[in-house]
């Protein structure tokens, strides 16, 4: 378990301080030592304004990280060299047979219609679209086939992970659907990922709208609703992305701002994911908010 600088304020600065210089195992005040009763396997708090480690709990463990996956999908997309968002991508029939086949979270795209990539990215990260997720790795990735398409644009998932320092992480799907067993990340490496994705405005607008209404060039009106329910439950959370598998359990990439603070957390198989993230935001914001009433989502909305 990792503390942050701030820890210094909470307790008796000398043995504080000491303590954080200390190599090894360290004891700290009660007060100072995170926030208290995180059931996550995996958590990790991270200062999104000043990069500072704030906190850890099985911070560099690998894990599955299920849906949260798309975040990187959605990273991948916007960086890449001379993207235009509003590209029109068709729906193929193979977007939805693979769902069917995984038994994935859906946007419910249907075949023949025409969204740009700007549109599939709230039906990537709000219903946790993999039909999304597919469309736009078939579309941003290069090469002669789906097949080889999909391929490379999950070795650009990779190569990203790289360039952002991300020392334990491994793509093997564009969705978090893993057929390899090789998709697996770390709390702490899935922190700098949603810092680096909210450097972005357009992921920065999908992640933080609870819903959304997108219409296809036919008009046809696609409805979704952000399976993030700490998002309008908990006051000045930004985003990112849930994520649920078997393996996986249930996995929160989430931020928040309050004043001048932003910061960005990451949780990996929580039976109590959401009150793990309030836990965390108030030991984080130095505040007690009241018991979490969670947005409810509409009957028929995918959960993930």
């Amino acid at each position: 378990m990792r503390v942050s600088k701030r820890v210094r304020r909470l307790g008796a600065a000398g043995v504080v301080a000491g303590a954080l210089l200390a190599a090894g195992p360290f004891v700290v005040p009660a007060q100072a030592a995170g926030p208290s009763g995180v059931k996550a396997k995996g958590a990790f708090l991270l200062d999104s304004s000043s990069g500072e480690e704030m906190w850890g709990k099985g911070a560099d463990t690998k894990r599955e990280m299920a849906s949260t996956t798309k975040v990187m999908t959605a990273a991948v997309v916007v960086s890449t060299k001379n993207i235009d968002l509003d590209r029109k991508v068709t729906v193929k029939q193979a977007y939805r047979d693979y769902v069917a086949k995984w038994g994935g979270s859906t946007a419910d795209l249907r075949t023949g219609d025409k969204l740009s990539l700007r549109q599939l990215l709230y039906a990537l990260l709000l219903p946790s679209g993999c039909d999304a997720a597919y469309a736009l790795a078939d579309a941003v990735g290069t090469g002669d086939s789906t097949s080889a398409r999909t391929s490379s644009f999950i070795a650009k998932m990779n190569a990203k992970a790289r360039q952002l320092g991300m020392k334990n992480t491994e793509f093997d799907s564009f969705d978090g659907i893993s057929k390899k067993g090789r998709n697996h990340s770390t709390a702490r490496d899935m922190a700098k990922l949603g810092k680096y994705s909210l450097g972005s405005t357009n992921i920065r607008k999908v992640a933080k709208s609870t819903s959304a209404k997108q219409k296809a060039t036919n008009g046809r009106t696609y409805t979704w609703y952000n399976t993030n329910q700490l998002l309008g439950s908990y006051k000045g959370v930004i985003g990112i992305k849930t994520g649920t598998g078997t393996k996986a359990g249930p996995c929160l990439v989430f931020a928040a701002t309050k004043g001048d603070r932003s910061v960005v957390g990451a949780i990996l198989n929580s039976g109590e994911r959401y009150p793990d993230a309030k836990r965390m935001l108030d030991w984080a914001f130095e505040q007690k908010t009241a018991k979490l009433d969670l947005r409810q989502l509409p009957k028929g909305a995918e959960r993930d």
